[in-house]
């Protein structure tokens, strides 16, 4: 009898193998994760071919592990505050140093970008980025960033002259002079991105820009203050050749200081003729037609801070067919979500933010949703504030945008307007049809949705990875429900709900790929350290902090307080970390562990 053969296992070498890790198949951090589990070899390719790192909080882990984890990375982002600092919820001095991530930064042979989000980074920090990195930095990024000067900037304009991307957006800036624009003008030839917008930098001069413009022949992207008026700018965009997206600006009819400027014509504003994304600040009526030439090649448009009404989203909007992406607030009402549906058949992205209450003409409500959901069958994005909402509206979201994969609605608190709650039912059939929603934040009125919705999240969440709630649910019963789904939710963000902490933890144990939460509610801080209270799981970081009284209208709410002063409740924090206990707490927070 022959003897049966035994049939060996197929190994990949190791130069199939990295072809495999370096391919556009492997760009996914998800799948690379899964992939580096297979076997130990798999594990070290992973480890020596990844090149972009996006850690998602600072205290998740420490700047040793990743260099010894992923020694070849070229790319970086770090995140520091949470999310909910941005709407100052979060104690401004809670932590998100860059300093000792900066000071390992020349450990990396190979890194070429970072990106800092809602950290502090101080002139000493930016000194030694430009020591450890200098002429081998292209992009760098510090988006809501404080704690340094324009010196600073300058440092790194003299130093860093390969510099492709510097962005600022949004960040809060000590200024002294305007000299790091003048030096990045005098030194860089090869600037690609320029983004200072939303930041109170006012020592700019249009000659910089113009010089940079004359100058950095790849130019594409240029993002400024609102300290800038438009039609001083011709000279820049009539070098701008290449220039494909601007953003900022303002008119001097609205400067909000005292100063005697003289009275600029906006006729003689041309833009470039690759502009294809524009937002404008401040504009009105009276300046809109310089956009109008330019209209119909747009793709991205944001009119978030412009002055105008209705009428005139409307009119603006109907020369627009080729928008993708379209960021407004809701004074645009439905009746210019009627004129989107129309108009821009090829719609991605649609935000609508909340508008200041005493200039509101306009209000979105569920006829508005129907209308963009019907006729946009490519939309991916939507996030909306609405005054009003139905259960038949989200259904008919779930049937018509398939496309779906981030979905994030508000409620407003409109006492006048009887909105169709429980919607239970809606959001039910809102994720059975949008199969491919990654992400989900759902913030409603009291009573919006019952425990039994909650299940309905959990159990038609397959694919969500990070979600937010606010206002949602009736019980502990609720969430033990909702926890009994998501399998794949990495982020949780509650506000304003009535889950007891209790409940809270044994959440956290269920969601297995859960790695961050963060709670704010009237009732915590009522049950830690209580006997019965399950263990904390493995690697978490738990910290607490406590109520405080703010300025009524640094809050996000128009809420009635005689002495103008709110109370915030108390706050969880919860994050996975191989780092262990951080020790730069300040002292109001209070590690829990």
């Amino acid at each position: 009898m022959m003897a049966r053969s035994q049939s060996k296992p197929l190994m990949m070498s190791d130069a199939v193998l990295e072809c495999v890790m370096e391919s556009n198949y492997m760009d996914d951090p998800s799948v690379r994760d899964t992939a580096s589990l297979v076997c130990k070899s798999w594990h070290q390719m992973d480890s020596i071919t990844r090149k972009h790192i996006t850690i998602a909080l600072c205290y998740s882990t420490t700047p040793q592990h990743l260099r010894t984890r992923f020694p070849n990375i070229k790319s970086l982002k770090l995140k520091g505050n949470p999310r909910a600092s941005m709407f100052n919820l979060i104690p401004r001095d809670w932590g998100g140093y860059a300093a000792p991530w900066i000071n390992e930064t020349g450990t990396f042979r190979c890194l070429k970008s970072i990106h800092f989000v809602r950290m502090i980074i101080s002139d000493q920090d930016l000194h030694a980025l430009v020591h450890h990195c200098g002429r081998l930095l292209l992009v760098l990024k510090m988006e809501r960033c404080w704690g340094f000067s324009t010196d600073a900037l300058k440092e790194v304009a003299r130093s860093s002259c390969n510099l492709k991307t510097l962005s600022v957006e949004e960040s809060t800036i000590t200024e002294n002079d305007g000299d790091w624009l003048h030096e990045l003008a005098l030194r860089n030839t090869v600037l690609e991105t320029l983004n200072f917008h939303m930041t109170e930098l006012r020592a700019v001069h249009c000659t910089d820009l113009e010089m940079i413009a004359s100058q950095c022949k790849d130019l594409k992207s240029v993002k400024i203050s609102d300290s800038i008026d438009v039609g001083s700018m011709v000279g820049f965009f009539s070098a701008a050749l290449s220039l494909e997206e601007f953003a900022g600006g303002s008119f001097n009819d609205h400067q909000d200081d005292d100063r005697d400027l003289p009275c600029i014509v906006y006729d003689n504003v041309r833009f470039p003729p690759r502009l294809c994304s524009l937002g404008l600040s401040y504009i009105t009526q009276k300046e809109m037609h310089i956009i109008f030439p330019s209209a119909a090649y747009l793709n991205h448009l944001d009119l978030q801070y412009t002055f105008l009404n209705t009428e005139d989203h409307c009119d603006l909007l109907r020369r627009c067919p080729r928008l993708r992406v379209l960021q407004v607030r809701n004074v645009i009402g439905d009746q210019g979500l009627d004129v989107v549906a129309d108009t821009c058949k090829f719609l991605k992205r649609l935000r609508i933010e909340r508008g200041e209450d005493e200039e509101q003409e306009g209000t979105v409500t569920q006829r508005g949703v129907s209308r963009i959901s019907q006729e946009c069958s490519e939309l991916e994005y939507l996030a909306v504030y609405v005054s009003d909402i139905t259960n038949e509206a989200l259904e008919i979201l779930g049937t018509f945008s398939k496309n779906l994969s981030d979905f994030r609605l508000v409620l407003l608190d409109n006492k006048e307007i009887k909105t169709d709650l429980p919607l239970d039912d809606g959001v039910r059939a809102l994720l059975r049809g949008c199969i491919k929603l990654r992400r989900f934040a759902l913030y409603l009125r009291q009573g919006g949705l019952t425990d039994v919705g909650m299940e309905y999240i959990g159990l038609h969440s397959p694919n969500v990875v990070s979600m937010l709630l606010g206002h949602i649910g009736e019980s502990d019963a609720g969430l033990a429900a909702f926890s009994r789904g998501c399998p794949c939710l990495k982020k949780l963000e509650f506000r304003g709900c009535c889950f007891s902490e209790t409940a809270l933890l044994v959440a956290m144990k269920k969601h297995k790929s859960l790695k961050y939460i963060w709670v704010q509610g009237h009732n915590i801080g009522s049950e830690w350290g209580r006997k019965g209270v399950p263990i904390i799981p493995p690697y978490w970081n738990i910290e607490f902090i406590p109520t405080k009284r703010v300025d009524c209208d640094d809050d996000g709410h128009n809420d009635d307080d005689d002495d103008g002063y709110v109370e915030m409740p108390a706050q969880i924090i919860g994050y996975c970390s191989l780092a262990g206990v951080r020790t730069d707490h300040p002292q109001f927070v209070v590690p829990l562990f």
